[in-house]
């Protein structure tokens, strides 16, 4: 702009010397000069307008530790080549690096490129919106052309394969049955209806469609004791982070380094919330009814349910809470108490050292409810934190199975069997 601007004012002073002179060659500038203004403006502004963009996301779901990929095309719809094209983009996806300088594209040519990103962070994460920077090739005007179309992209959190989780073991008391209808076959049945279309053949009754002559199916009831319940404890005051987290989420692999030192970010946070979705995934697996309760930025319900379905909807509420909440965990425990109905199991995943939670937990197995703990070690991201042993002593004196996760514990072997006295002893040498 500041080179045109000189250029103007250098064509105005021409101009009026030439009028007051007469001289030919003042003229010949003035018109030499004047032409090259005009002619870059409208190049300028034609490799503005008479362009496109075009951007292809494979997938609007991703994963930590996936790669999400990016296809970018530029097309040239005008006359005139465009010497030099900026690509600018206001993703807030980390380390997602779409901005390119594309040269030489000629009229009705298109330039195409992939983007990929290794996703270290979970969460909700705007695409776009992205800028066109153009201009002339004399570099007097440069244009810029907004594409203000944003789309949106979820990193789900990471999630390990267990080959065994323990909930404890029990019997209900006979009585306590809950009689709700439900559309997966258990092993409850309630009793036959007509068949209606839609309802598969592995529900048909055989012997009373052979008593009545037309198709008879069953119907079949929650199991009582199936519901689990996941009690993310996303309280502020709880979270511990390692110094290296900032590191870690600028990481971007190289052939050096292909992957992130650790699975995922160093933090208490992220461990808590992928030990919920690594468990929850455990018991979806096993076909049983998976719920979620977690105060964070706001207050997260997901009522239980089983399959592929639940598992995505679990995912996504795991995406996006952090820990921002301002509810200690045993307050939160009291006041969703009214969905630990007798029977049910309860995992709390939590990196508070405080053991007030623990009383909360025992009140509730004294009404029937059937509480585990999976506690993630905060001493071990921030050495100032407070260990959790006093909290894993009286996880152990009230008899609730209890977990413990520290830095860079292998999340199938942590989670794969309990923590005993003489491994917290051995951890706290």
């Amino acid at each position: 702009m500041r080179r045109s601007l000189v250029l103007a004012l250098l064509v105005v002073v021409l101009g009026f010397a030439a009028m007051q002179t007469g001289r030919r060659l003042l003229f010949n500038l003035t018109y030499l000069l004047g032409g090259t203004l005009v002619l870059s403006f409208i190049w300028a502004w034609s490799n503005a307008h008479f362009l496109a963009l075009q951007r292809i996301s494979a997938t609007t779901r991703s994963q930590v530790g996936r790669m999400f990929e990016e296809r970018f095309i530029v097309r040239n719809r005008g006359w005139l080549p465009k010497l030099w094209l900026e690509v600018r983009d206001d993703s807030t996806l980390p380390n997602h690096h779409v901005g390119r300088v594309v040269h030489s594209l000629m009229p009705r040519q298109a330039r195409g490129w992939s983007v990929k990103t290794l996703c270290v962070q979970r969460g909700r994460f705007r695409l776009g919106p992205m800028e066109l920077v153009t201009g002339d090739p004399f570099g007097l005007f440069t244009f810029t052309r907004a594409i203000p179309h944003t789309s949106a992209l979820i990193v789900y959190p990471a999630t390990f394969d267990l080959p065994t989780f323990e909930p404890p073991r029990g019997r209900l008391v006979g009585g306590e049955a809950l009689y709700r209808r439900t559309h997966h076959i258990t092993p409850n049945v309630a009793g036959v209806r007509d068949y209606q279309p839609g309802d598969s053949f592995n529900r048909i009754h055989w012997r009373s469609t052979a008593r009545t002559g037309r198709l008879i199916v069953k119907e079949f009831e929650e199991d009582p004791t199936a519901d689990v319940w996941l009690v993310v404890d996303m309280d502020a005051t709880t979270v511990a982070v390692a110094q290296e987290y900032a590191h870690f989420v600028k990481f971007h692999p190289s052939v050096w380094q292909p992957a992130l030192p650790e699975p995922i970010l160093p933090s208490s946070e992220e461990y808590v919330v992928t030990a919920a979705a690594s468990i929850g995934r455990y018991f979806i697996n096993q076909k049983r009814p998976v719920g979620l309760i977690a105060h964070a930025q706001e207050r997260f319900i997901l009522q239980p349910d089983r399959g592929p379905r639940q598992m995505r909807r679990l995912l996504e509420h795991l995406a996006v809470i952090h820990a921002e909440g301002r509810t200690p965990l045993h307050h939160l425990l009291a006041l969703e108490d009214a969905f630990f109905t007798r029977g049910t199991t309860l995992i709390v995943c939590t990196a508070s050292p405080s053991d007030t939670w623990v009383q909360a937990l025992t009140l509730l197995r004294r009404r029937g409810t059937r509480p585990m703990a999976v506690v993630v070690d905060a001493h071990s991201f921030d050495p100032h934190r407070l260990s959790p042993d006093d909290v894993m002593t009286a996880l152990q004196v009230a008899g609730i199975p209890a977990y413990r996760l520290q830095r860079g514990d292998d999340f199938a072997t942590a989670l794969g069997h309990r923590a005993s006295v003489g491994e917290r002893a051995k951890k706290a040498k």
